[in-house]
């Protein structure tokens, strides 16, 4: 199927690995202009050429920016004035106990999370709106309707985006311009794996045995029973930002794997 997006510019924070590299590789693949963007600019250079290396003859770049410093928010910005499509992928996560997490990590959390598609979009929306086109896609989390114990403060941060997602979708009536939010389950990125690794060794058992633990323990409601490759998220990220999605708006879309009991 062809999805339309040949000659669209598209940027997706915090897009080195993981989910948001995927959604890249997937952009790219459809013949789409990619800005990737990472905190340093050998991060970003390596995932450049694994990219172009995947993708050949693929037009693909990136802008190193730390999205907990707005100077660094406004540089990126200088040098990438207008996209068609943004994808606020940039974000943290840590379990951390309650009684445990500061002042400081909330805000930190925040200032990452939520004000990072906050700033950018706040730039690139009157553009989408001048020219009559444009994506807005938020990667939230299920943990922004099922709020994780040991996360409190990263299921705060998913929450948020869906409120502030779905209050610009209501700011684009009659246009062709779509907020959309998309709702990851448990995934297998990077730091996923890396926390199954120290949890296997907290327990002396094995990496795979950690996972099927996890999900008998903390995300029983699963209907997969597994982690989510992070090509299957980057799948339905990749049709909302297309042309062809254009009657979903102001959605929150679940990639989850079935884990939240909701028919709707």
């Amino acid at each position: 199927m062809d999805l339309q997006l040949k000659g669209k510019t598209a940027f997706i924070s915090g897009s080195t690995q993981g989910i948001g590299f995927a959604i890249a590789l997937q952009l790219l693949k459809e013949g789409a202009f990619v800005v990737i963007n990472g905190r340093t600019e050998d991060r970003v250079k390596e995932a450049v050429a694994k990219l172009q290396q995947q993708v050949p003859g693929a037009t693909v770049s990136g802008v190193a920016a730390d999205f907990s410093k707005a100077a660094d928010v406004n540089k990126l910005i200088e040098k990438l004035p207008v996209v068609d499509i943004l994808v606020n992928n940039a974000g943290i996560f840590e379990p951390k106990p309650f009684e445990e997490i500061t002042d400081e990590e909330w805000l930190r959390f925040f200032e990452v999370n939520v004000l990072s598609g906050v700033r950018l979009s706040r730039h690139y929306f009157q553009h989408m709106l001048q020219q009559n086109w444009g994506r807005i896609i938020f990667i939230s989390s299920e943990s922004a309707v099922m709020v994780p114990e040991e996360m409190i403060h990263y299921g705060m941060t998913k929450t948020a985006q869906l409120s502030i997602s779905r209050g610009l979708a209501e700011l684009t009536k009659n246009t062709n311009v779509t907020v959309n939010t998309v709702m990851p389950g448990p995934t297998k990125s990077e730091g996923v794996v890396e926390f199954i690794k120290q949890v296997a060794i907290s327990k002396d058992i094995t990496p795979e045995e950690a996972e099927k633990d996890f999900f008998k323990t903390m995300r029983p409601s699963s209907l997969i029973q597994r982690f989510a490759d992070v090509s299957e998220i980057a799948n339905l990220v990749t049709y909302v930002a297309s042309p062809l999605s254009s009657a979903t708006n102001g959605a929150a879309l679940r990639a989850d794997g079935g884990l939240v009991k909701s028919i709707v």
